[in-house]
């Protein structure tokens, strides 16, 4: 049976880099299904697009908060993202998956990826941490993480939880292998 890792949280908080690391130290291999690779997929026209994705940045207590809003052709593309996570694991192939995922999301992976085998990862970091992450990399929004903080982990219960602030890459990914046995 295959074996689902997902790992959720706000941008700039090392999911990635932990689902590389974890690649290099799993037993069995596994796939990194990052939902920034099906984002990619949309067109260039739906980004700003109230059909795809809109950014709206505001001010919240001085600072910038990136306020995203998904209309119908981006919902659609997420759904569609889960369910072929689905499909690739029906074909008997070991995910990690990179999300920055809400309540309703993880509600549909819940359903979607029923029957398998599947470890929910809390990735956290202080905010004053993730802002600074967002300023240093030169794709983020800055203000993204600001928004997504509250939001991203509310009402999700997790099997593990990591904070990025305090352990390398490396050191978060053998947690992940020691806690799941992989």
């Amino acid at each position: 049976m295959s074996h689902i890792i997902v790992l959720n949280g706000v941008g700039s908080v090392g999911k990635s880099s932990i689902a590389r690391a974890l690649q290099e130290i799993t037993t069995l291999p596994f796939l990194h299904v990052s939902m920034d690779s099906f984002l990619d997929m949309l067109p260039a026209a739906y980004w700003d697009h109230p059909d795809g994705f809109t950014f709206e940045t505001i001010l919240q207590e001085g600072s910038p908060v990136v306020v995203i809003k998904s209309g119908p052709v981006a919902m659609k593309a997420l759904r569609g993202m889960r369910h072929a996570m689905a499909a690739m694991a029906v074909e008997g192939n070991n995910l990690i998956i990179d999300d920055v995922m809400l309540a309703p999301s993880a509600a549909e992976y819940r359903v979607v990826f029923k029957g398998f085998d599947v470890s929910y990862v809390g990735i956290f970091a202080p905010l004053a941490v993730l802002e600074q992450r967002e300023r240093d990399r030169e794709d983020r929004m800055i203000g993204l993480a600001r928004w997504q903080y509250d939001r991203v982990h509310h009402g999700l219960d997790y099997d593990l939880t990591i904070d990025t602030s305090r352990e390398t890459p490396a050191q978060c990914a053998f947690k992940i292998k020691e806690a799941f046995g992989l």
